[in-house]
């Protein structure tokens, strides 16, 4: 396989529709927020979960293209992999954490063993001296928090379930608090939710630490195949409806890159749509209604006098 030669930046722009993106546990699963503008965040650690089961779900067991941090799993029982490839089934090296630091080469031998199986280790790297020592590695994918293009604001919604948990409950319930009144088993639940919420999410994509990973021409399209699908596999109640709705990706010529990333995400301009015109967000137009579609915004990319060296692709 062919390891990227190009630097690429990305803007993954997606939305929710009557959910919870991303709920913090610190917050009784809030939607998280930022508490000065109230704008709805996600983590790059809960997008980078849904690009692992979705790589998981369409290369299931093929080889090269296994998870390293996938849930329930025992991450020195994968790092034991590599010793066992490597040295058979001499692992008193490997045990308390520790690599030879005298054979150096068996290090690296350890760590290309993880990047050429593990598709998450080759690409957002990982650090995999938990107890049995494959060393660690900053992979060439890197994200940014998703952060709302306009405040959100949750709500508590109240729900309720009509089965009892068990026959104490159960007789609770048939009682009543008094002789009056009586509870029909109903227990009694929240659920958060945004009722809609456009976020952005920004990427970047280095081929020098590609190089040492591994990370393919084969790996990146897959990513990105990942980027466009990856909500339509991850369906739940508590999500609500969530879709990636552009993938603007810039590629440069070389691997050092032709223009810096904070330039080429500032020429993607997202505004409101009012007639089929863009409007700036912050422009305070009165009688402005909340957005709850993505036809209220205008995603549009301002191509004047563009950094030379770089193109456009729009994946969606």
């Amino acid at each position: 396989m062919t390891v990227i030669t190009n630097r690429y930046d990305f803007a993954l722009v997606f939305d929710v529709v009557n959910g919870n993106p991303n709920g913090d546990p610190d917050a009784g699963n809030l939607p998280r927020v930022d508490p000065e503008t109230n704008r709805g965040l996600v983590t790059d650690v809960s997008l980078k979960r849904k690009i692992r089961n979705y790589v998981d779900l369409a290369r299931h067991a093929e080889e090269g293209f296994h998870i390293y941090v996938e849930e329930g799993a025992i991450l020195n029982n994968k790092n034991r992999e590599a010793y066992t490839a490597i040295r058979g089934d001499d692992l008193k090296s490997g045990k308390g954490g520790k690599l030879n630091p005298e054979n150096d080469g068996e290090a690296k031998k350890l760590t290309d063993f993880m990047c050429r199986n593990f598709f998450d280790v080759r690409c957002f790297g990982a650090v995999m001296a938990t107890g049995v020592n494959c060393g660690q590695v900053k992979g060439p994918v890197q994200m940014s928090f998703a952060r709302s293009v306009e405040p959100i604001l949750p709500l508590e919604i109240t729900i309720t379930r009509m089965a009892a948990t068990n026959e104490a409950e159960k007789k609770k319930g048939a009682e009543g608090d008094d002789s009056n009144s009586r509870s029909d088993n109903r227990t009694m639940g929240r659920k958060y939710i945004v009722p809609y919420g456009l976020y952005v999410a920004h990427g970047f994509i280095s081929a020098k630490f590609a190089e040492r990973t591994g990370f393919s021409e084969q790996d990146l399209q897959l990513l990105f195949d990942a980027l466009k699908n990856m909500f339509e596999h991850d369906r739940s109640a508590a999500r609500g409806e969530m879709a990636t709705r552009k993938l603007i990706v810039f590629k440069h010529e070389n691997a050092l890159g032709n223009a810096p990333a904070h330039i080429l995400f500032d020429r993607i301009k997202i505004g409101r749509n009012i007639d089929n015109q863009i409007h700036p967000i912050d422009s305070r137009l009165d009688n402005l209604l909340p957005a709850r579609a993505f036809s209220d915004y205008i995603v549009d990319i301002d191509r004047e006098n563009f950094p030379a060296g770089v193109e456009i692709l729009e994946l969606i």
